[in-house]
């Protein structure tokens, strides 16, 4: 896999469906907040940088911004909404809060041609968009020319050719922009050179190759809810070391009425997997009575739940890995101290839901 996509997370509602849409089209992609290190960034190696949006203002000195080295790194960068408004103010423009704020279905008309646009947007053309911001950009930075504007936006989309940098003020991600996901198509085959031939049976061989060198013949728990993630995690983990998994079910007596019987006949007789299967709902039941605040419900589901799983692992012995399915921004697989459980030294992370469960018609808000 050589083709890689980097989306830096500023917080947007819809930074998900970013993944999604670059994924339909045949393209690798993490997601990673804009914290991320410049050592990560470089040593991930995108072919480009999605920016995504963000509910903060660049007029506030404390607001995010994007690590130097995206526009140092020498690759293709998108800049979307908040994404392009700290680009610009970042690297020499000037950004104010507006007073016209535009949320909503827009239209832009298409000033200038770019890379980003070819064979889409010709000049001259009148795009439908989906706005969602309050800031404006009242001075371009050096070497950007502004290619598309609307009626509350003079630099609706803007591109500096020579540093494949192009931003733009509207959400492509979202299907009120009709053209979006062929408009990030372009980014990633057009500017970034992608050849689009990623798929997630891929992605699935690759995390089993991931897991049995990680694991090495070593034994691993897996705690099973019988939810989406943890579910995906133990049949990956499955068909990686076979026995070498043993999943642990609690079950808390909070589940739906047949729930945790059908997880059992799933898991134990479809899949074959060894399961330990713990009723533990009359503990559950009693740490949780009398207790009205639902934060302190949650603390206590959670304590009783380590300490249950705790008990049941240690039964097992010679476990090296915790192994926790997660719905999660990124797809890795890593080993780090556990301090879920002191029987197992190790924890290996299995990102198991891609964001392209996302919702197709969610409305972002930034």
């Amino acid at each position: 896999m050589t083709d890689k996509i980097l989306i830096l997370d500023f917080g947007s509602q819809v930074t998900q469906l970013i993944a999604r849409r670059v994924r339909e089209n045949g393209v690798y992609c993490e997601i990673q907040p804009y914290t991320t290190s410049a050592e990560k960034i470089r040593a991930f190696a995108p072919r480009g940088i999605i920016l995504s949006g963000g509910p903060a203002s660049v007029t506030v000195a404390t607001t995010p911004r994007a690590p130097d080295i995206v526009f140092s790194l020498g690759v293709p960068v998108l800049a979307i909404c908040y994404g392009m408004q700290t680009t610009c103010a970042q690297l020499g423009g000037r950004v104010t809060l507006s007073d016209h704020q535009e949320f909503g279905r827009a239209f832009i008309d298409v000033t200038g041609e770019c890379r980003l646009f070819d064979g889409l947007w010709p000049k001259g053309a009148r795009e439908q968009v989906w706005m969602s911001h309050g800031d404006k950009v009242d001075a371009l930075p050096p070497g950007f020319r502004a290619v598309a504007s609307s009626d509350g936006a003079p630099f609706a989309a803007i591109a500096d050719d020579e540093r494949h940098i192009y931003g733009v003020l509207f959400h492509p991600e979202v299907v009120h922009t009709p053209q979006g996901g062929k408009l990030l198509r372009n980014f990633t085959h057009h500017v970034c050179g992608c050849h689009g031939d990623w798929t997630m049976a891929a992605f699935r061989a690759q995390a089993i190759d991931r897991i049995r060198a990680q694991v090495k013949g070593g034994r691993v728990v897996c705690g099973l809810s019988g939810g989406v993630d943890s579910a995906v995690a133990a049949a990956l983990l499955h068909e990686a070391i076979g026995d070498g998994l043993t999943c642990i079910f609690v079950d808390t007596g909070l589940l739906r009425l047949g729930e945790a019987e059908q997880v059992v006949r799933l898991f134990r007789g479809h899949y074959n997997i060894p399961l330990i299967h713990r009723d533990a709902s009359a503990l559950f039941l009693q740490k949780l009575a009398g207790i009205t605040d639902p934060e302190q419900k949650r603390k206590a589901i959670g304590a009783t739940f380590i300490d249950v799983f705790d008990e049941e692992a240690h039964r097992i012995g010679g476990v090296e890995f915790l192994a926790q399915g997660r719905c999660a921004n990124s797809s890795r697989t890593r080993c780090a101290p556990s301090a879920a459980s002191s029987a197992c030294p190790r924890i290996l992370w299995t990102a198991t839901r891609s964001p392209a469960r996302a919702s197709r018609s969610a409305s972002p808000a930034r």
